[in-house]
């Protein structure tokens, strides 16, 4: 069969007289271009075919899978498959008299088809990666990660089969050649592995997932992660900017996730006020008469100078002098003015810590420092609470006799500076 289809139009060519070579040429030629017309054809038809059950299929199940495969193009490289069978099958028909063609037309073939298969692969672990997002569990996980960990795999080993096609040599021997170049490819896919690791360590941990709000310091990133993939990871700051973060730098080096304050009921607000030392001082009975007018420190005036008052009479303390026994001071009062503010603040979150605390004194002041969540985490929310909560206290501070520290100036003196 195969010698009488070989030779069918290479004995009509000899009946009219042509020369034996060229008919043999002619016959070649003839059988290529008809295999491949049909193959033409055979490609459209099965691609007609498979789109139709493809996108039948797709509309009739659930699963979003299906759809991608389809927008991907998958059936359309799977329909590729026939026609090319078809032209495998017909190879030693068409070269029947020219065998060193026919060796490198199957190597052509077998290359067409190694490449074929890696687009199959490309495609359908494009559809997987476009379907795993679509998954709430999966949104925020590394997947481009491993997808890339995939598909450089199956470039390497389709790369080492053409190679082993071309060569006409097994794929193992390849394999043993590259085991004495591991120096030079650990080398060439240092970023990869270490990338590889990196997204497995971190998807296990936990350390990082995508929309988290994360500050890196080392490489100026402060906002939020978009992407994560094999060789980097990707953050769009807060100004629109993008900065592309190494993989490997998410184990290696230091970084603020701030997920935990996002997940948590509040975002924490810690700031000090610089008070001047020299505008410390006790409190006279008229000064804690005048400041029980503030409603928020009323009670706390009045049930801290009945006690005062009892210690330093049973202990016969001379109040001839503040500093003897027990004396308010304006200081310690604003504190407690402070935290009382604070507990009354509507948009502070009153299960989580709220206080108002003295740091260690500096060549500026104390710092009085109030540390508090709001309830409300948005960022742009989050900085009028707190200017809220200083325009206040900033205005506050001098109806307690005390002074804010700020760097001298000459204006207002009437001096040129």
């Amino acid at each position: 069969m195969e010698q009488w289809l070989g030779h069918l139009l290479y004995d009509y060519f000899i009946k009219h007289g042509m020369v034996e070579e060229w008919a043999r040429a002619l016959n070649m030629a003839a059988l290529l271009v008809l295999v491949v017309v049909l193959a033409i054809l055979l490609d459209f038809i099965s691609w007609k075919i498979l789109r139709g059950l493809s996108v039948g299929l797709a509309r009739r199940t659930k699963t979003n899978f299906d759809n991608f495969l389809v927008t991907n193009k998958v059936p359309r490289y799977l329909a590729h498959i026939i026609p090319l069978l078809l032209v495998w099958e017909f190879l030693p028909v068409i070269f029947i008299d020219y065998e060193y063609l026919q060796n490198i037309a199957i190597k052509v073939v077998q290359i067409i088809s190694i490449v074929l298969i890696l687009q199959i692969v490309k495609n359908s672990l494009r559809s997987l990666n476009d379907y795993l997002k679509t998954l709430p569990r999966f949104r925020d996980k590394p997947i481009d990660s491993y997808i890339q960990v995939f598909m450089i795999f199956a470039w390497v080993i389709g790369i080492l089969t053409v190679f082993a096609v071309i060569t006409e040599t097994t794929i193992w021997k390849f394999f043993t050649a590259l085991g004495a170049a591991s120096a030079i490819i650990l080398l060439i896919f240092r970023d990869t592995i270490l990338g590889f690791v990196a997204s497995i360590q971190v998807s296990i941990n936990d350390m990082v997932r995508i929309g988290d709000w994360i500050t890196f310091d080392k490489y100026g990133a402060d906002g939020d992660v978009i992407e994560i993939n094999l060789a980097t990871v990707k953050v769009q700051n807060f100004d629109k900017t993008i900065t592309t973060i190494p993989t490997y730098a998410l184990i290696s080096d230091s970084f603020k996730n701030w997920r935990g304050m996002q997940e948590s009921g509040g975002r924490r607000i810690k700031r000090a006020l610089i008070i001047r030392q020299n505008s410390i001082r006790f409190f006279t009975p008229e000064d804690v008469e005048s400041l029980k007018k503030i409603q928020l420190i009323r009670n706390y005036l009045d049930d801290r100078s009945t006690k005062i008052d009892a210690y330093n009479q049973e202990n016969e303390i001379d109040k001839t002098l503040p500093v003897n026994g027990r004396n308010l001071t304006n200081i310690g009062v604003f504190r407690k003015y402070v935290e009382n503010y604070l507990k009354n603040h509507s948009a502070l979150n009153k299960d989580m810590i709220m206080m108002s605390r003295q740091l260690n004194p500096t060549s500026q002041g104390i710092p009085l420092e109030i540390y508090a969540f709001s309830a409300d985490k948005r960022w742009q929310n989050y900085e009028y609470i707190m200017a809220d909560i200083f325009d206040h206290l900033l205005a506050a501070v001098p109806y307690f006799g005390l002074e804010l520290f700020e760097l001298p100036s000459n204006l207002g003196t009437g001096r040129e500076s």
